[in-house]
């Protein structure tokens, strides 16, 4: 790799942290070409991104970006899992961790605030930022909702009070 292609990997990966919200710094040791693509598959499944790059160029393209808290932890063959979606990188790569062992979380940091292990575990474990919009919508839909039912009981109940004295009508008349 000459400087022009180093240069380019680190304005490239500088911009990549600039704009994800969520990053996650993984040690692979002894995955296979398949593991690897169906961790990639996963990942980008979710949302998020999955790269593996050299420590020094990550480490000059954490430089100037949220996240420079993160530059001990890029020792030893590392990759770094993204997204702008704070939880959707720490659920793929969580729920891989634990199924595989050649693959462990060594930290990350979301905005500004690093997070060690135990931390991207915690937000792996929260719901995804859709469905606790789902979640506030139907809070927020929930009364509405039910004072659309109260309103229209009474109506309701004259209606069917109405309804039963017209066909006790209709039967003497018969």
């Amino acid at each position: 790799m000459n400087r022009s292609e180093k240069a380019e990997a680190i304005a490239e990966l500088n911009q990549t942290f600039k704009d994800a919200n969520l990053v996650v710094v993984t040690r692979q040791s002894g995955l296979t070409v398949q593991e690897v693509t169906d961790l990639r598959r996963k990942v980008r499944a979710a949302g998020a991104s999955y790269k593996v790059a050299k420590n020094r160029l990550t480490l000059r393209a954490l430089e100037g970006t949220s996240f420079k808290g993160l530059g001990p932890l890029f020792k030893g063959p590392t990759a770094i899992a993204y997204s702008k979606d704070p939880v959707a990188a720490a659920k793929v790569i969580a729920a891989f961790a634990k199924d595989n062992e050649k693959l462990s979380i060594v930290g990350g940091a979301l905005g500004e605030d690093t997070l060690d292990v135990a931390g991207v575990q915690a937000l792996a474990t929260l719901p995804s930022l859709d469905a606790l919009r789902g979640k506030i919508i139907g809070l927020l839909q929930a009364p509405a909702a039910k004072i659309a039912a109260v309103l229209q009981a009474p109506g309701g109940q004259v209606a069917r009070v109405l309804s039963a004295y017209g066909a006790k009508d209709g039967e003497k008349a018969a």
